[in-house]
């Protein structure tokens, strides 16, 4: 696979974003199906993978350290604190959390080091400053290796990485999600910051794996966003046929169409799918093969982008916990 960097680390040029094996989309999945998505990824050229201490409470870093501890030299791995794990997910962004949480990540991770930590979500009651000195101490005592942020806006990224220098930032962005076209891509090449997108196929909608929201599993975070929501629902399926014919014509799949339109816009995104099914990781490999013209491109961003798409990204209990550019369809909201 094509390599691509985060910080000073030569990933492959898609990563593997391990959420969905835990949390976000319903049950954890079954221990041996995790398992060939993990191994096979590893086999299929990826080197750049990323968890969170909250994703599944833990569950995933502890299956994540338990699969590819025996492969740590072969990754360069990714995790996130920021949000407490126990009984209730609250965000807590003290230096204490922080450092607490890493401790635990590390214990779970089975590894002395994590290469890429994040602030999963910026705690507005603590300075940023705050938060990533903390990250830097963990840094100075060998504990990490590089600091990240998540879902935070082009002025906090500025305030943070005047503290100490920010390797990656990491948003959704895909056709369907245009935030970061706000400012904070542009802050990221400013400052040669990595930016790693999340969701880069818009939570499964744009792959084709999201056709009746009445199919949703109980805890499938997407129950709760807008935009899978009733009319709002209706109108973005009636873009997905046409994204679907784009991917035809350019001769991948939808989900390749988004990974190579990402991989096209700017060789310093990274983006990260998640799957829980082997078939898919391998299929999201391939789009580092796929090589988009201009035209292409320019064919996806009229046909999907903040104009005709309907409805929010997150709902407003959710809006409230990240500090991104908000488009004005959302503002209005």
């Amino acid at each position: 696979m094509e390599k691509r960097s985060v910080g000073p680390f030569e990933v492959a040029a898609i990563g593997l974003g391990c959420m969905g094996l835990s949390h976000g989309y319903g049950p954890a999945t079954p221990r041996d199906q995790a398992e060939r998505v993990l191994l096979g990824a590893l086999d299929a050229g990826y080197t750049f993978f990323d968890t969170a201490a909250v994703y599944g409470l833990g569950h995933n870093e502890t299956l994540v350290g338990e699969v590819l501890g025996p492969h740590r030299d072969k990754i360069t791995l990714a995790s996130k604190c920021g949000i407490t794990v126990g009984d209730e997910r609250r965000i807590d962004g003290s230096p204490a959390n922080i450092k607490d949480t890493c401790e635990r990540s590390l214990k779970r991770l089975k590894t002395e080091v994590i290469d890429l930590y994040y602030l999963h979500r910026w705690d507005k009651r603590v300075p940023i400053e705050d938060s990533v000195g903390a990250l830097a101490d963990l840094k100075a005592q060998g504990k990490i290796r590089e600091i990240g942020l998540s879902e935070v806006s082009a002025p906090t990224l500025r305030r943070a990485h005047a503290t100490h220098p920010i390797a990656a930032l990491q948003t959704e962005y895909s056709p369907w999600t245009r935030n970061p076209e706000i400012a904070v891509l542009d802050a990221c090449r400013e400052l040669g910051v990595t930016f790693v997108a999340f969701s880069p196929v818009g939570r499964g909608f744009l792959a084709g794996g999201a056709r009746d929201p009445a199919k949703f599993q109980a805890g499938d975070m997407r129950i709760g966003m807008p935009r899978f929501q009733g009319e709002a629902f209706e109108a973005n399926l009636r873009l997905l046929a046409e994204f679907e014919a784009l991917a035809r014509e350019a001769g991948c799949t939808p989900a390749q169409l988004c990974l190579a339109w990402l991989l096209k816009k700017d060789p310093a995104i990274v983006p990260i799918p998640g799957t829980t099914r082997p078939k898919h990781m391998r299929e999201n490999a391939g789009a580092a093969l796929v090589t988009l013209s201009d035209e292409a491109v320019r064919k996806v961003d009229d046909l999907v982008n903040e104009r005709t798409v309907t409805g929010s990204r997150y709902s407003p209990p959710m809006q409230s916990v990240v500090d991104t550019e908000r488009t004005p369809a959302e503002a209005e909201a």
